[in-house]
């Protein structure tokens, strides 16, 4: 699956577009975790668990959004963006979302 942020794919001509598709994971922070982040956010430094979470949940939601352009007979995305949202405090939002297009090299 081609994946581009941008509106078109150089060397690719986009024959059909089949429309929005999105990946969307919501997770919750454990209390030892948030504990040990809001200690490590005092004295500074990178949070090493949380990035890890966020990037295995930024993978997720990216094949969640393949399989939905797949379903609908898609070979590219364009546009894709990733938008991420805290909920209630403790839950937080992963979405992947962009366009499904048929696509055909040039």
């Amino acid at each position: 699956m081609l994946i581009s942020t941008a509106n078109d794919l150089p060397g690719y001509e986009i024959t059909e577009v089949l429309g929005e598709v999105f990946g969307l994971t919501v997770r919750s922070r454990n209390i030892g975790s948030q504990f040990g982040a809001g200690l490590k956010s005092l004295m500074g430094g990178e949070l090493k668990g949380m990035t890890a979470n966020l990037a295995q949940s930024r993978q997720e939601v990216i094949e969640r959004m393949c399989g939905e352009a797949t379903s609908k007979g898609g070979n590219a995305i364009v546009a894709m963006r990733f938008d991420t949202s805290e909920m209630g405090g403790t839950w937080t939002e992963i979405c992947a979302y962009g366009t499904a297009v048929k696509t055909r090299k040039l």
